[in-house]
């Protein structure tokens, strides 16, 4: 037999209508205030900015990080460099950034800019001390890559930005033919777009020269980085990129990125990645080989007889360590 159709009655249908709607004003919410997933440079100029540092590499600093890469079959710098940002999570996104306050002059205050260290200039601070340290190669290596990737994220100008503006994620404007926002612009649209394509900005990136503080200094990374988007024009006027914002800011791009390269080959990086020896990597072993010798160095000498040169009972033909 047909069962009858049951229809809700008018007071229902106004109940689940009205729970239809909060839960819509609910997700509306929820998707406004949740951050844009800013990813610095995008894929191309992180390879980018990889590629060129690792072909200046030499030494010692090109041996150990080969090492490390050899930890994953077929992993080379320029692979490894967008790791952080397929593996984000909402604890690690906050160390792709920095947010300066417009009133700083682009000053970086640790205590006012990286609370906890939650920033990229502190994140870059805490894998260089891992990568530098005695830990585990699994964890250098990983180490090794946040390094390469938050490096390059500090010479992205607009991840050391502004907060009122999200980095530039609020500018909207249009570009290349479409509607998009100013930090997507920098993260990809002007590599993607760049004449020649990426060979021929990998050839202008290694042929700049310009004068680089090899300064291991990630606070003035951050600062420098700033004050490119604080400079007169980095906002185009009405809200439209032409020809020549593209050929003005073309040049602050090749520069930003050929600073990150030469800074991923500082003192301090090929210092950090350089194969060590035996006893500096294990510290506790120098401090007791150094404790020891000044004990032997403090005591008194007893005479030595010929007694005490015969060997102990049980322990001939044992080599001395």
């Amino acid at each position: 037999m047909e069962q009858p159709v049951s229809h809700p009655s008018p007071e229902a249908r106004s109940r689940a209508n009205g729970w239809r709607a909060l839960l819509g004003l609910g997700l509306l919410a929820c998707l406004v205030t949740q951050p844009i997933d800013a990813r610095a440079w995008g894929a191309e100029g992180h390879r980018l900015i990889a590629e060129v540092a690792q072909s200046r590499l030499s030494g010692r600093a090109r041996a150990e990080i080969t090492r490390l890469l050899s930890l994953e079959p077929g992993a080379t710098l320029a692979s490894v460099s967008t790791w952080a940002d397929e593996f984000r999570s909402p604890t690690t996104a906050p160390w792709h950034y920095v947010n300066l306050p417009r009133d700083s002059n682009c000053r970086y205050e640790s205590d006012r800019s990286c609370i906890q260290g939650a920033c990229v200039v502190g994140a870059i601070e805490r894998q260089v001390a891992v990568l530098a340290s005695n830990a585990p190669d699994l964890e250098r290596l990983k180490a090794l890559k946040y390094v390469v990737h938050f490096v390059a994220d500090a010479h992205q100008p607009l991840h050391a930005g502004f907060a009122d503006d999200r980095g530039g994620n609020n500018y909207q404007l249009q570009a290349f033919g479409r509607g998009t926002n100013l930090h997507a612009v920098w993260d990809t649209a002007l590599i993607q777009q760049w004449p020649g394509g990426a060979a021929s900005l990998r050839t202008a990136v290694e042929a700049e020269r310009s004068a680089v503080d090899a300064t291991f200094s990630p606070g003035s990374w951050a600062e420098e980085s700033c004050r490119v988007v604080q400079a007169e024009g980095f906002y185009p006027a009405r809200h439209k990129l032409d020809d020549e914002y593209t050929q003005r800011w073309g040049r602050t791009l090749v520069q930003q990125l050929a600073a990150a390269a030469s800074r991923l080959r500082t003192r301090r990086t090929r210092t950090m990645t350089a194969a060590r020896p035996a006893l500096a990597r294990r510290p506790w072993m120098v401090a007791t080989i150094r404790r020891c010798w000044r004990s032997v160095k403090e005591a008194s000498v007893p005479e030595i007889s010929s007694a005490s040169l015969a060997p102990a009972p049980g322990s001939a033909g044992k080599a001395m360590p």
